[in-house]
């Protein structure tokens, strides 16, 4: 279930989940993502491309370069990358002319999750996804830790 998460979203969160536990002192390489992850290159670089002019990643070009995170993975957050990539999709709803108390009672209420949601998704940071994949056996163990704190 993806509570109206796109793919190009969830594409983004696996891209930025990827970078987080590869990258160390270096860059990733979108190429390694591709391999990694199985999101086609044509599909992620423009993906990689609104993530770094969001902020969330900062990319450097040439033989070196490639993809690392502009903050620390504990101050990005998914709701962060959300909003990044777009407004969340919604359920196609068929016009009716007219708002009947029902109607804005449920919109009303939806909203309301809508809110819960987002704050949900800001609650929850890279830091912590990157603890859940080593758990699940998903990552590397072993990687420098980068602290941008000064």
């Amino acid at each position: 279930m993806t509570l109206g998460l796109s793919e190009k979203q969830i594409a983004a969160i696996d891209a930025v989940l990827d970078i987080a536990l590869h990258a160390g002192t270096t860059t990733v390489h979108s190429g390694d993502i591709t391999a990694r992850r199985g999101i086609p290159r044509r599909y992620l670089e423009p993906i990689l491309q609104q993530l770094s002019r969001a902020g969330v990643l900062i990319g450097t070009r040439g033989p070196q370069g490639g993809y690392r995170l502009a903050r620390e993975r504990r101050r990005i957050t998914l709701g962060d990358l959300v909003r990044a990539m777009g407004a969340r999709e919604t359920s196609a709803v068929v016009p009716i002319a007219g708002k009947t108390v029902g109607r804005r009672i449920v919109e009303g209420v939806l909203g309301d999750i809508e809110t819960m949601v987002m704050q949900r998704l800001d609650s929850v940071t890279v830091e912590e996804l990157c603890w859940r994949a080593r758990a699940e056996g998903g990552a590397r163990p072993a990687f420098a830790e980068v602290d941008f704190a000064i």
